[in-house]
């Protein structure tokens, strides 16, 4: 434990731009960066320990087109003994995000110890639809469709068809849901981003994820934040369950 927070103290203060949830890609700044820190830590008779670090970062290299990059990294221990150590990296580009309706290309790129992945990555395309924007409340919905590798350190899976194999490729669908709300005059501000993620070629493997924030402002760059996220994965190795939630609080920092 002593070593992980060492290495965050280490990526605080040597990499503070990387380091700096969710943003508007359709804002007109030309960059916007922010930095959500949760965690739990017990300690006795039960020792537990949950992290989680989620940072978002938006840039306009040119007039029309905006880059956006989403990093997040979950930590679990119990009793000492590490449970997950999961890295997701989601990066879109976009074309024209002022507009109502925009197109999009996407790669992602993640692990998960306790699922023993090793690597997957997608890339594909879609568009996006803004479906409410006022102030600084906005709701979006997207499509998009991606090609997906998958790399297990197992090869025994709970679905008997996938056995034998250390790789799942296939294609996606996936819908989208995003949205960020400023309640009270500010003083709460309630975000959500949410996706299902069928495969296009066979039936039974599909995934989905939500995740929800609850941010109380304590001043103009730091909130104190409530984080709930939930996921599903119709394919694991055998003996795991499909399902995960993790709630944790903590503190989000944004450069606007």
């Amino acid at each position: 434990m002593q070593l992980l927070f060492n290495k965050t103290l280490y990526l605080l203060f040597l990499f503070p731009i990387l380091l700096f949830g969710q943003i508007n890609e359709s804002d007109s700044l030309k960059i916007k960066a922010n930095l959500s820190l949760t965690g739990f830590w017990q300690g006795g008779n039960v020792e537990t320990l949950i992290f989680r670090a989620k940072s978002g970062i938006t840039y306009k290299p040119w007039k029309k087109w905006v880059v956006k990059t989403q990093n997040s990294y979950v930590y679990q221990e119990f009793g000492k003994e590490k449970a997950d150590a999961d890295f997701l990296s989601l990066n879109f580009l976009y074309f024209n995000p002022e507009k109502k309706i925009y197109p999009q290309l996407l790669g992602f790129l993640s692990t998960n110890y306790r699922r023993e992945i090793s690597s997957r990555s997608l890339l594909g395309g879609g568009v996006t639809f803004q479906v409410y924007k006022k102030d600084k409340n906005w709701l979006k919905f997207s499509v998009t469709s991606e090609y997906e590798q998958t790399n297990f350190n197992n090869t025994n899976f709970n679905l008997n068809a996938y056995d034998g194999s250390d790789d799942i490729d296939t294609w996606r669908g996936t819908i989208w849901v995003n949205g960020k709300y400023y309640l009270f005059k500010g003083k709460i501000i309630v975000s959500h981003e949410s996706y299902i993620q069928p495969s296009l070629e066979e039936s039974d493997n599909y995934r989905w994820q939500a995740d929800f924030g609850l941010e109380f402002p304590i001043w103009k760059f730091l909130s104190f934040k409530i984080n709930y996220l939930r996921t599903f994965e119709s394919i694991v190795i055998e003996g795991q369950k499909r399902e995960d939630k993790f709630l944790t609080f903590g503190f989000t920092l944004k450069s606007y």
